[in-house]
């Protein structure tokens, strides 16, 4: 007998999704990709934009050492103003003191004299040696006290760890000499005090110590005689004096063109204690 084929069932028709759905789906997409667009722009922008400039304050020079340095200044310079009415005395042209300490010369041959006379008259010195002897024995006390406490504060507080020369300060110090002479290319380490700085600076404070001690040999050589004998006699004492104070001249106008070579931001951190420094950040 003979069984009847049956045919296959026909397939049952898939049903279309919603339109709603359909549509869902699309938004799922475009939010993906934006997303991703965004995600790759900021990775592009943050590889090829550059980073920006910013400028903060930092502290730099500390109250005190900024106090005792612009009151040092005007001390100085009444102390070598004064000092230039008693140097008068000393330097007739015609030789007719016997004293030889503010010359240049060898033996008895002269060849430069401090000062010529037409420096003198031109800044109104001559005959002014009593009044010059009074200010400067008034002023040296005030010199005096403003150098130890600067000393003092520079020990107590440990600045004097910025400030005294180390092993790698004379290096240092060529490396900024080459470099402000234009000779070299390598740019000195920037730090507070660089090489060059340390030795100059250190070479002040024992200058002025130097000043004082042969400044109280000359005041008083007898009721300080052991001093007096101490630095070579009362010249020589003299001589040390004098020339000390030409290099604190030398270090003014060294100091002053440096300070003008390094601008206004350099200077006004002497004044307000702060610099304005620029550092880089990133666009985020």
């Amino acid at each position: 007998m003979t069984e009847a084929i049956q045919p296959d069932p026909a397939p049952e028709e898939t049903a279309a999704p919603p339109a709603e759905a359909v549509s869902a789906a699309s938004e799922d997409v475009d939010t993906v990709l934006e997303s991703t667009h965004t995600e790759v722009a900021d990775a592009e922008a943050a590889v090829t934009e550059p980073a920006l400039p910013i400028v903060v304050m930092r502290k730099k020079h500390r109250f005190a050492s900024r106090w005792m340095h612009w009151i040092n200044f005007p001390l100085l310079g009444v102390m070598i103003w004064s000092g230039l009415l008693i140097y008068w005395a000393d330097s007739d042209a015609a030789n007719l003191y016997p004293h030889q300490t503010y010359r240049i010369g060898i033996g008895s041959w002269t060849l430069f004299r401090f000062f010529p006379d037409p420096f003198y008259a031109k800044l109104g010195m001559p005959f002014r040696l009593a009044e010059g002897l009074g200010w400067h024995f008034f002023f040296m006390w005030l010199f005096m006290l403003n150098g130890v406490a600067y000393v003092a504060y520079t020990v107590i507080s440990g600045a004097w760890r910025e400030l005294v020369p180390d092993r790698t300060s004379f290096r240092e110090a060529w490396q900024v000499l080459l470099h402000d002479l234009h000779l070299s290319k390598t740019h000195p380490p920037v730090r507070k005090y660089n090489g060059a700085q340390q030795i100059a600076y250190t070479a002040i404070i024992l200058s002025g110590a130097g000043s004082l001690l042969t400044g109280l040999a000359i005041y008083k050589p007898t009721q300080l005689h052991l001093l007096t004998w101490m630095l070579g006699g009362y010249e020589f004492a003299r001589f040390l004096h004098f020339w000390l104070t030409m290099g604190y001249v030398f270090f003014f106008v060294i100091h002053i063109l440096q300070v003008v070579r390094a601008g206004w931001n350099n200077f006004r951190s002497m004044v307000t204690g702060y610099e304005l420094v620029e550092e880089t950040s990133t666009h985020a």
